[in-house]
């Protein structure tokens, strides 16, 4: 593939497929939504906030008003909403053709942790994640060629794995732990993809990253517990840093790395695709830079082994039936 191709991906017709997209009730997430309604698919948008998730399908429905979209609810901070979310798709028993594990809380000031007990960012983007996928994948093996896109981040270059320190407990600096998580996030859709081909789970997976697109996520988590002035210049901060020339760019380019990953007859299983401009912050999809931290596979391994040990969430080890959370 080109280091720099065209800026947008031809969408095929996907008309009889079913996607899940999460944190889909705004920025990439809704970006997807919109692209994956457009060309046909049945989108079910899985977020935290239902009314937030009803306002997102209200505003694709004004461009797209044949889209079928439904909204249900996952907190991927909690593995008993993961586990309810998977048990409510398993009931309805549709096939997953396309999983895209988009949602992510960014840099908290402040260490925070989920329901349960997790450092949150580790929790609700990595961990959160890879039990959805587990639960899941029942109904992507049935899709018989499902795909599973991983959203990482540039940030991932300044992640490490302290396998004694993995919730921040010692030590938490806020984009330092947003690395790891986004680096396990990699390092998770590239294993998945491995054991997936041993196994024979008929799926692909493979990550993206957007570069520097401006969303959202900018905001609601170095904000977190930010009120008054310290908010005020922290927003300024981040709107001085949006002017930035050639820096940054809008939803709708920010989506091409990953809709590239999940929909690109192109897109390898175990690849990774980033924009395809000046330090991949902006441009067309295109092959991305895997650091070497994420290239360890003797740590691609631990790091699966500790994930179902805190999910609880098992994956089946050969070709067999899937049996789901232990």
């Amino acid at each position: 593939m080109s280091s720099n191709p065209a800026p947008d991906v031809p969408v095929p017709d996907l008309a009889g497929t079913l996607a899940v997209i999460t944190g889909a009730n705004g920025g990439l997430g809704l970006g997807l939504t919109r692209r994956f309604a457009r060309a046909g698919a049945v989108v079910i948008l899985a977020v935290r906030n239902e009314a937030k998730g009803a306002a997102a399908i209200a505003e694709v429905r004004a461009e797209l008003p044949d889209a079928v979209l439904s909204t249900r609810r996952l907190d991927l901070a909690s593995l008993a909403s993961v586990a309810a979310f998977g048990e409510q798709l398993g009931r309805e028993g549709r096939p997953v053709h396309f999983l895209l594990n988009n949602a992510g809380i960014m840099t908290p000031p402040d260490r925070e942790v989920t329901e349960d007990g997790f450092e949150l960012q580790f929790g609700a983007n990595y961990l959160g994640h890879f039990a959805l996928t587990g639960h899941l994948l029942p109904l992507l093996r049935a899709a018989d060629g499902a795909r599973v896109t991983t959203l990482s981040s540039l940030v991932n270059r300044v992640g490490r794995f302290d396998f004694d320190d993995l919730h921040s407990e010692r030590s938490y600096r806020p984009t330092p732990a947003y690395g790891r998580s986004k680096l396990a996030n990699l390092v998770f859709a590239r294993e998945l993809d491995r054991r997936a081909g041993e196994a024979g789970w008929g799926l692909r997976s493979n990550a993206a990253h957007p570069g520097a697109t401006m969303t959202n996520l900018q905001f609601t988590g170095p904000n977190s517990g930010r009120e008054g002035l310290g908010l005020a210049i922290r927003n300024g901060l981040t709107q001085a840093m949006y002017r930035i020339p050639f820096r940054w760019q809008q939803v709708p380019q920010g989506i091409v790395p990953a809709l590239y990953a999940a929909v690109s007859p192109d897109a390898v299983g175990g690849g990774y695709y980033g924009p395809g401009g000046f330090g991949e912050l902006t441009g067309g999809a295109a092959v991305a830079r895997i650091p070497k931290r994420a290239l360890v596979e003797a740590d691609a391994r631990r790091l699966w082994d500790v994930a179902e040990q805190l999910t609880g969430v098992r994956y089946p080890t050969a070709r067999t039936a899937y049996r789901g959370a232990a």
